[in-house]
């Protein structure tokens, strides 16, 4: 009988681990470029075709996953690279904060490209309404969106 309490305890315990473990895993599945021709965009995208169309191939589990494609440009030289420097979400919008850093060396000239960086979600944090902006670290509009 002396070994209910502990257990009691130990079943709390696990049960206010389990609580901590539901906070939403983002991952950055991929950066690069594409030669998809437009300007800053953050896209929202649902399925395997929509992925393709932007160039960007990335094994992303559509039935219980989402992507979330930030472009930016284009440039015509090469070189250019996205740099995230935070993330923060709440239940009304998604704020990024990131920009371009251009080649230290000015790059060699190219055809026109995009950079991107694709973050894979999980579909269960996915709401209708919820606005996700991208910023520059001095608080400049890049793009915006809204989940369909």
């Amino acid at each position: 009988m002396k070994r209910w309490p502990a257990l009691a305890g130990v079943a709390v315990g696990l049960i206010i681990v389990l609580i901590g473990c539901r906070e939403i895993r983002v991952r950055t599945l991929r950066a690069g470029t594409t030669t998809v021709l437009g300007g800053n965009q953050i896209l929202i995208v649902r399925d395997a075709v929509a992925l393709s169309k932007l160039g960007i191939h990335a094994p992303v589990h559509f039935e219980g996953e989402f992507g979330v494609v930030l472009l930016m440009g284009p440039h015509q030289r090469t070189g250019y690279k996205q740099i995230v420097e935070s993330i923060r979400a709440n239940v009304q919008r998604v704020r990024v904060v990131a920009f371009e850093e251009a080649p230290a060396d000015g790059g060699e000239p190219s055809a026109p490209y995009r950079t991107y960086t694709l973050w894979i979600v999980p579909n269960s944090v996915y709401r209708r309404g919820v606005r996700v902006e991208v910023v520059t670290p001095s608080n400049e509009s890049i793009a915006s969106t809204f989940l369909p």
